[in-house]
């Protein structure tokens, strides 16, 4: 049964958004007739069918979505989406407002314009592609559809009839429960576009997840990431939660700069429960590095249920709290490799207990792969099966053999990648473990 409607302003754009709820494993139909509806709508999850529009008046192109939205609409549809261009060429807001007319009541359009794996990201109102702002790219010179602003609300306020406002970054930052209560504000004041910043897929999961959660009826008007992601955040709630036990346990015990921007990153990009290892700690006598290990094991294992990833990294990836290894190397006589040693096989032993204390973290990111080869060693695995290379010096694998055969994990040097590289790994690894 259709559970998903899109509607499209192009055949192109409908296969694309199309080809995303296939990915998520939802059998999926670009409709060329809308008169087959009927008989289609039992065969399939999703209904893609685009209406032609983007280079028409905008009162005709408010008509064929309209039209288009009133033979879609059914009673197990939970996800009504208007498709649109990823350079917001077209008519939007008449679209858009067509689509919350057909349906009726007082549904929200919860517009997330980005696209990041093309490269299209949103940052304070202003569409970037590939991080130049929309007016200075070939798309402004469009014969058909030209745009000559990268602000998406002025766009959206000069064709809507509805009043707009803004959901930032820096309110994503906040959390998803921040999120929630922001939707739920604007909802009460009238608001019927929500305009979303958004820089990442994880930005985009959070929104949705709030979204979900927030109880207010909605539509998405995105160019297709964000309705995959919604499509999977209001599933049936067992099915949620299964998949929400698939999670993955980051280590970072990198302290050079390249590791701290990408933690940085990491962290504020993602919605993370994430404990910092003090990491001299692991250099101290053994009773105090036991008790350092058990607490870091205990504060993930007893926070972890309402997380897809979490994660464990060295305090001393910040500069004021980064560990003198001269005098510990007096202190044991020792070389400092010997000294990192040391705390790679702490921190793989706290991995270790993890993985094996809860069997829902299905997926390992590590940084450096000492810590990944003193993982191995300590269950018992012969190595790692190499499967792909995901970044240049970040290598996807299995585990072979030990307790965890087949675990899945990606490793990467800890000097090398953009600030984004851990959150591309970990959503690659998010995909493969799904």
């Amino acid at each position: 049964m259709t559970e998903c409607v899109v509607i499209a302003d192009d055949l192109t754009g409908a296969n694309a958004a199309g080809a995303l709820m296939t990915k998520n494993r939802y059998k999926t139909i670009t409709l060329m007739n809308i008169d087959e509806f009927d008989a289609a709508r039992n065969t399939c999850d999703c209904v893609v069918y685009p209406t032609d529009s983007r280079s028409i008046q905008a009162e005709h192109a408010y008509k064929r979505v309209f039209d288009a939205a009133r033979r879609l609409r059914g009673d197990g549809v939970k996800v009504y989406s208007k498709r649109i261009d990823t350079t917001l060429r077209g008519n939007l807001g008449a679209e858009t407002d067509a689509l919350l007319d057909a349906l009726g009541g007082e549904r929200i359009a919860m517009i997330v314009p980005c696209f990041p794996s093309s490269n299209r990201i949103n940052v304070g109102g202003c569409l970037l592609v590939n991080g130049v702002p929309l007016h200075k790219t070939a798309v402004a010179a469009d014969p058909k559809n030209p745009v000559g602003t990268p602000y998406c609300a002025e766009i959206f306020r000069s064709q809507s009839k509805y009043k707009l406002d803004s959901i930032l970054i820096r309110d994503l930052m906040y959390g998803v429960e921040f999120v929630i209560a922001k939707i739920r504000e604007l909802a009460e004041n009238g608001v019927r576009n929500i305009l979303f910043d958004a820089v990442s897929e994880e930005d985009i999961n959070l929104i949705a997840e709030a979204v979900a959660a927030s109880g207010v009826p909605f539509i998405a008007v995105d160019p297709g990431v964000f309705t995959a992601s919604l499509a999977r955040a209001v599933i049936p709630v067992q099915q949620h939660e299964a998949r929400r036990k698939r999670r993955i346990l980051a280590a970072v015990g990198s302290v050079n700069q390249v590791a701290r921007t990408q933690v940085d990153y990491f962290l504020a990009a993602r919605d993370i429960y994430n404990v910092y290892m003090e990491t001299a700690e692991f250099l101290e006598d053994e009773n105090r590095r036991n008790a350092e290990i058990e607490r870091v094991i205990r504060e993930i294992l007893d926070n972890c249920d309402n997380y897809s990833v979490c994660s464990v990294i060295g305090r001393g990836i910040i500069p004021e709290y980064r560990v003198p290894f001269e005098p510990y190397a007096k202190k044991y006589r020792c070389s400092f490799d010997e000294l990192s040693s040391m705390i790679n096989e702490s921190i793989a032993e706290i991995v270790r207990r993890i993985i094996e204390s809860d069997k829902n973290f299905c997926g390992m990111y590590t940084c450096g792969g000492d810590i990944t080869v003193a993982v191995c060693k300590k269950i018992g695995s012969v190595g790692l099966k190499l499967i792909d290379e995901v970044l240049p010096l970040a290598a996807y694998g299995e585990i072979l053999g030990g307790e965890r055969d087949g675990f899945k994990v990606i490793t990467k040097g800890g000097m090398v990648g953009d600030a984004d590289a851990i959150v591309s790994c970990v959503r690659y690894l998010t995909e493969k473990i799904a």
